[in-house]
């Protein structure tokens, strides 16, 4: 299994409205070979920070889906947003491969 964390910082003020976002996203990454999962993750502590974590069976499927055209299409969708703060976050990427269950 391979798991990638993308963390960002939001305005707190604007956490719920990214999250309705992500309520209602697209779901392409879903039809990739090797997709296990997809989970938004709201720090308890620090509501502003979230972090988008999908599991892979492999680092292969990862890469498979990153060099996508399905993946270049949803993040230009995200440049696009109208709320130009919110736009323009680039969120720290984290990447595990799993070695013990």
């Amino acid at each position: 299994m391979y798991i990638v964390h993308s963390v960002f910082d939001v305005p707190e003020e604007k956490s719920e409205e990214v999250i309705n976002i992500y309520r209602k996203r697209t779901g392409l990454v879903d039809k990739w070979p090797g997709f296990v999962d997809f989970q938004l993750l709201q720090n308890e502590r620090k509501p502003g920070e979230l972090t988008v974590q999908i599991t892979w069976k492999s680092k292969e499927d990862y890469m498979n889906w990153v060099t996508s055209q399905d993946y270049q299409y949803i993040h230009q969708l995200e440049k696009k947003y109208p709320d130009q703060e919110l736009a323009n976050i680039v969120p720290k990427v984290y990447k595990y491969k799993v070695v013990a269950e």
